[in-house]
């Protein structure tokens, strides 16, 4: 028997979190911008985006989830692309000083 096979799962228990998300009753285009959004409208519509996230009974993992898979765009487990941006960013950051450390 292979060394992997202990870590295989249904793919269901790996995303069920995903049924439980608060999101799920919430309209999709709240959570991701129009082409050319920008300024006060993407800050309200980011805003009560964030405001249904908040709430959320899975926001753990759905963070978890969006920082491991680079998920670009939307808004995903409380966070925006640009704030998820700047955590990638930070990151890179880290790792570079530590190999040039």
């Amino acid at each position: 028997m292979s060394r992997t096979t202990y870590a295989l799962r249904p793919t269901v228990d790996a995303w069920e979190w995903q049924l439980r998300g608060s999101c799920r009753d919430a309209d999709p285009e709240l959570f991701f911008h129009p082409e050319l959004e920008r300024g006060a409208a993407r800050q309200h519509r980011d805003a009560a985006a964030l405001a249904v996230c908040a709430e959320c009974p899975v926001l753990r993992q759905c963070r978890q989830h969006v920082l491991a898979h680079r998920e670009a765009y939307g808004v995903w487990g409380g966070l925006t692309e640009d704030q998820r941006e700047e955590i990638w960013a930070a990151r890179t950051d880290r790792r570079r000083l530590r190999r040039a450390g």
